[in-house]
């Protein structure tokens, strides 16, 4: 993609459909004027008065206690300099986003519009009353460290600046099992720091709270090595300036255990880390490029612990990791602040956690056989869905001893209840699932990449790394199209109706004629039907030209599914073919089958799309909790419909015992655990979240996921092909780019599994 494209892109992203990224939306009924009455006047006037004899009562009454302003005057951001309030505002609405998908927490964004320090400091001062947090982010230092100091001591609600202390705490953690790897102790360890903005500030001082020496630190700034003889100091540098006779990094880096990076790309060659003690640890955290490149770090040092701010990298040194789950542990005990106690405690757990036994979801979501605590592994992943239970505990009962917590938590189990609850609120499932597509993308066939949102979904894939797109259509309308969307790519382009293809066409008609000629197919058919995209497309995969297949968007299901079953066929051992959909819903990832094929199955039927059910749940390294649902319950009727879920239940229990799947069983009961466990104590899906629903028919599978769909806005991924013996994935007509996009991670996943097997 041109620099323009990608510019254009961001551009669009952030305008449409709607402009910014984050919004307010209503928590209360508002339909009738009875509600209407409640949420403003007169009803109003009651939680007033409550807050006005206890101004505790705000936390009771209102959106105080779970919400943080996100504040910046624009001076320093990211890597593009002190650009302006205005300019700001984008960047305070992601790290709003962020707070919301992982450890749902509201934000306003409030972007104040003066560099002087007191009257930012009075501006924050005066809208506190709003606020259960503050976080700071992108103001410059070294205004940044007074205005935090102040503010803290100031007011009685958490106060934060991420840029400082995000990045210490995560790299905290990581340097106190990187030690315990190359067993050191950090009493002793020799520390360069790279940088001496507020991050590296920061860093050093947390590092000395677990222990570091101030005599075995040194700092560096672009001037060189901060010496106590230098002239105009800041008091921050000062406070690490030395008294050795180095001047140069080169200098610094002579027999040092670790070296921290947080100044600029490239200023570390190979012939400084040779310099280095053994098993050196260095924490290359410059971005978007890292002071020294990873790849060759290794290459240089063969016993390196290494680790970047990338993705792309093994242990990713990301805020994310911590601010979320720092501020979800400080609102829920209503702290006064975010003091050294509570930040030393995310530390622990944050490195504790990356000792523990890794789940499934994340291995496969990495691409991992296992992922294990090592050179390799010191911190956990970002996507890891255990943060949000492990670190909020850490920081409230941290706040709590250290006496600043206004609210204690007496129940632990129902706060570690509570926490597990706010997982479903994101999409996080759509990310690991694209992670894992790119660890070994694969060659995916666009059996209708002559229209355009076919098209723009290959171009997303392409860039994203997720496949290696095949673009299937008229040549010249692919083109054209191209050359519209600014598609500058290198790809392989097929027309099955040209005369160019002749050659592979009589191939694919002759392996095709051979499989059906004593089905009625004669070989001048089979010539005939290579002409046509989907039976052309299905022999790419089934010859190994292409890995997987994406086709539906212009035609209906039946008609794509035809030259599929014909050509590809079930896998091996399979007896039927089914689809699920995976629902993003409010309460997590929801997995809805057959909502495709089946139009009337039997008990046996059912019983065989549950389990193939089951295996595509795994595959996305959850945990299938399955209803087989009806609109009876557990014998309630003896109508065939529901007879027929009961059979398959009962077979189901006796063949795959260990399968948590139990009905027939009502759609709100299977959703609703508080009231399945008292009306029905004895299932299997007493006291367990479901994640998966299986219908007795196409009717109410297929419905049901439009419903969703549409009215709630839950995201689809889906229809998933269950049961080929190829990966071929067909789209409902008329998919978005986004679905087709989503789809095709499932196609590529879907490649990795099958090519394992």
């Amino acid at each position: 993609m041109s620099k323009q494209s990608k510019r254009r892109e961001a551009l669009i992203y952030h305008a449409k459909p709607t402009p910014g990224k984050i919004k307010v939306v209503p928590t209360k009924k508002y339909a009738t004027q009875r509600d209407l009455a409640l949420a403003y006047s007169p009803g109003v006037a009651e939680p007033c008065l409550e807050i006005a004899k206890d101004k505790d009562n705000v936390y009771k009454y209102t959106t105080k206690g779970n919400l943080v302003a996100v504040i910046s005057n624009g001076t320093a951001v990211l890597g593009l300099g002190n650009i302006g309030p205005e300019a700001s505002k984008p960047v305070m609405e992601g790290k709003g986003l962020l707070f919301k998908i992982f450890a749902d927490i509201d934000v306003f964004d409030i972007e104040v519009g003066t560099e002087n320090v007191e009257e930012f400091i009075q501006t924050v001062k005066m809208i506190a009353p709003t606020f259960g947090g503050i976080n700071l982010e992108d103001i410059k230092a070294p205004e940044a460290f007074e205005i935090e100091r102040r503010l803290k001591a100031e007011l009685d609600i958490p106060v934060m600046h991420d840029d400082q202390h995000g990045t210490a705490i995560i790299s905290a953690a990581a340097l106190i099992n990187a030690l315990e790897i190359t067993k050191k102790k950090i009493e002793d360890a020799k520390i360069v720091i790279s940088g001496a903005g507020a991050a590296a500030i920061s860093c050093t001082r947390l590092y000395q709270a677990f222990g570091a020496r101030r005599e075995n630190i040194v700092m560096c700034d672009s001037k060189g090595v901060i010496r106590q003889d230098r002239d105009n100091l800041t008091s921050e540098k000062a406070e690490f300036a030395t008294d050795r006779d180095i001047e140069t990094l080169t200098d610094a880096l002579k027999d040092a255990d670790v070296l921290i990076g947080l100044s600029k790309a490239d200023v570390v060659t190979p012939a400084m880390l040779l310099v280095m003690a053994p098993n050196p640890i260095v924490f290359a955290m410059a971005n978007p490029d890292p002071e020294i490149e990873y790849q060759l770090a290794i290459d240089t040092r063969d016993d390196i612990i290494m680790a970047t701010g990338r993705s792309d990298h093994p242990n990713q040194v990301n805020n994310v990791l911590g601010f979320p789950f720092i501020f979800r542990g400080a609102l829920d005990v209503r702290a006064t602040k975010i003091n050294e106690e509570m930040k030393m405690a995310a530390v622990v757990a944050i490195a504790e956690l990356a000792k523990e036994p890794v789940p499934e979801q994340v291995n496969i979501a990495y691409g991992e056989t296992r992922l294990t605590f090592g050179k390799e592994y010191i911190i956990p992943k970002p996507f890891d869905p255990r943060l949000i239970v492990k670190i909020p505990p850490a920081v409230a009962k941290a706040a709590m001893e250290s006496g600043v917590a206004k609210e204690p938590i007496l129940n632990w189990d129902h706060y570690q209840t509570e926490l597990e609850g706010r997982l479903g609120t994101d999409n996080k499932l759509i990310k690991l699932l694209f992670n894992r597509a790119k660890m070994h993308p694969k060659r995916v066939v666009f059996a209708e990449a002559d229209k355009i949102e076919v098209l723009k979904a290959a171009q997303i894939v392409l860039e994203e790394g997720i496949a290696t797109p095949i673009l299937l259509g008229r040549r010249d309308t692919i083109i054209a199209l191209m050359q519209e969307i600014e598609f500058d790519a290198d790809l392989e382009i097929i027309d099955p109706k040209s005369d160019e293809e002749h050659d592979r066409k009589s191939r694919y008609a002759k392996v095709y004629w051979e499989q059906r000629k004593r089905r009625g197919v004669t070989y001048y058919s089979a010539e005939s039907l290579m002409r046509e995209r989907n039976y052309f497309a299905a022999m790419m995969v089934s010859e190994g030209d292409a890995d997987a297949l994406i086709s539906g968007f212009s035609r209906a299901y039946p008609r794509v599914l035809k030259p599929m079953l014909e050509v590809i066929g079930m896998a091996k051992g399979a007896t039927r073919v089914a689809t699920t959909n995976l629902m993003m819903t409010q309460r997590g990832p929801m997995f809805l089958s057959d909502t495709a094929i089946n139009v009337d199955p039997s008990a046996k039927d059912l019983a065989t799309i549950t389990t193939m059910t089951a295996q595509a749940v795994k595959m996305f390294g959850l945990d299938p909790v399955i209803a087989m649902t009806s609109y009876s319950n557990f014998g309630s009727s003896n109508n065939p419909g529901a007879s027929k879920i009961r059979e398959a239940v009962s077979f189901l229990h006796k063949q795959y015992p260990n399968l948590i799947v139990d009905g027939e069983v009502q759609t709100d009961f299977a959703l609703n655990n508080e009231l399945l466990q008292e009306k029905f104590p004895f299932s299997k899906l007493a006291g367990k979240k479901v994640n998966t629903l299986i219908f007795p028919n196409l009717d109410a599978a297929n419905i049901t996921y439009k419903l969703l769909k549409t009215l709630n806005n839950a995201e689809s991924i889906g229809p998933i092909m269950l049961g080929m013996r190829k990966p071929v994935h067909i789209l409902q007509l008329g998919s978005s780019v986004d679905e087709i996009v989503n789809m095709t991670a499932i196609a590529v996943v879907d490649a990795q599994q099958k090519r394992k097997r």
